[in-house]
């Protein structure tokens, strides 16, 4: 559906269209980092993606470069994962650039001068979209929870907007992904699929209309809260006021399987994890959320929740969050010590580890990539932005992961996953329609929106 037939329907709900004097501090990544903070980009930014191939900036070239692959004499583990990457889609499942766009100091909201043919201060451009051999991407549509005064829904459909313009200013390099099948054709054409997924379900302003509607506009999955709870869900930041999903919630849940909606568990607490698995008649994801038996931080995911994900049959989307991925970087955000060089790095090497360890508890069909690149400052070692995906498949393939599990991680778990989806949307589209649920009447008086 074209935007502006979007911004007729909303347009009785959503205040005049006009620019949204928004703080970039409220960007999207991790509640703590900034989109605005996201364009610094890693300190070695300016990285050219044929270097970023040839292992970390840090000289630390590789133990999963330098090293054969299993059984080859001479095959490298990075030649592994090229050959992987090259015949399945690699999936990223949330990427913040377009947030990024949205609060660029120099051009806010200028998707023409934010050239992504050229070398960006962030972390995605194409040149080195292509070489860390992206087969599709998640691209993160937000409003922050603080927009929801002055209209939330005007906020993302700029956002909204500004994505579509986005893909479709590279038409070479970029296409919009509605279905499974539109992922694996657009791969096959040689271009990056690119997928909508909507960050934070504050901006439904508890209308289940407008989730239908930003459902036909493209949004394929929802992360029900961001860093605040909502109305009718926990998050995982925030205080709980409804044991995980309200009625109300329940309802929005419902009707997202209805239209094939992927409901992305990333940002909400432990107990909206569960009630959603209970609840859920198709698979869930978490598009960037890593172990939390590693990292002891509430957005990632408990051993109690990944033993639980081959019944549903959904998939977790290891982030690349410094601090969800290393304890000691985690305790250094809590507690910031000493000088900034002798603050502490998260490594390649841990964002395998937890890989390894979702893999060890869900099993290997339950395991994705969710790098969050473009909402967090600093990088990693060894993942300093999008054209480093193939050392990280290297990595693993040095730790003894076979070709076929790394095409399960790559995408084909993921693509498994949305393909459930969307047949228990077939199945309840012909058992029963849209729901005219709406919050007043299920929750007694919260909100303030119809159906």
């Amino acid at each position: 559906m074209p935007i502006y037939r979007l911004l007729l329907i909303l347009s009785l709900a959503t205040a005049p269209w006009a620019p949204v004097a928004l703080s970039a501090q409220t960007g999207p990544g991790t509640g703590a980092q900034s989109g605005a903070e996201a364009q610094t980009g890693p300190g070695t930014g300016a990285q050219s993606g044929a270097e970023a191939q040839t292992g970390p900036g840090t000289g630390a070239e590789s133990g999963a470069e330098a090293q054969t692959g299993p059984g080859t004499g001479a095959e490298s583990h990075l030649e592994v994962a090229r050959r992987v990457l090259t015949t399945t889609p690699l999936i990223d499942g949330h990427n913040d650039l377009p947030w990024v766009i949205y609060t660029d100091p120099h051009a806010p909201g200028d998707v023409d001068a934010y050239d992504l043919q050229r070398t960006t201060p962030g972390h995605t451009d194409l040149e080195r979209l292509r070489a860390g051999m992206v087969g599709a991407q998640f691209w993160a549509v937000f409003a922050p929870p603080e927009a929801v005064e002055e209209g939330a829904v005007r906020v993302l459909l700029e956002v909204l907007d500004l994505t579509q313009r986005m893909i479709s200013l590279y038409p070479e390099h970029l296409e919009l992904a509605l279905s499974v099948s539109d992922v694996e054709r657009i791969f096959g054409a040689g271009r990056v699929a690119s997928i909508l997924g909507m960050e934070g379900g504050h901006a439904l302003e508890n209308s289940l209309g407008v989730l239908r509607v930003l459902f036909e506009t493209g949004i394929r999955y929802l992360t029900l809260t961001h860093n605040n709870t909502t109305d009718w869900a926990d998050a995982a930041t925030d205080e709980p006021r409804h044991g995980g999903l309200s009625p109300f919630g329940v309802e929005v849940i419902r009707e997202m399987n209805r239209l094939g909606m992927l409901a992305d568990l990333s940002h909400v607490s432990d107990g909206t994890m569960s009630h959603v698995l209970n609840v859920s008649e198709a698979p869930v994801i978490f598009s960037h959320s890593s172990a939390r038996a590693l990292t002891d931080h509430p957005r990632n995911v408990p051993d109690s929740i990944l033993r639980r994900m081959p019944e549903n049959g959904g998939v977790v989307m290891v982030t690349f969050v410094p601090f969800f991925v290393n304890e000691e970087v985690l305790r250094y955000e809590e507690a910031p010590h000493g000088t900034p060089e002798e603050a502490p790095r998260a490594t390649l090497e841990d964002v395998a580890d937890h890989i390894d360890h979702v893999r060890k508890v869900a099993g290997v069909d339950h395991v994705g990539i969710g790098s969050d690149f473009d909402g967090f400052p600093s990088s990693p070692i060894g993942l300093e932005d999008v054209s480093t995906f193939p050392a990280l498949f290297a990595e693993l393939s040095r730790r003894g992961w076979t070709e076929e599990e790394l095409r399960k991680l790559a995408g084909e778990n993921l693509l498994r996953a949305w393909r459930e989806a969307e047949a228990v949307a077939r199945r309840l589209q012909r058992e029963r329609g849209p729901s005219r649920a709406t919050i007043q009447e299920l929750d007694g008086g919260a909100g303030s929106s119809g159906p």
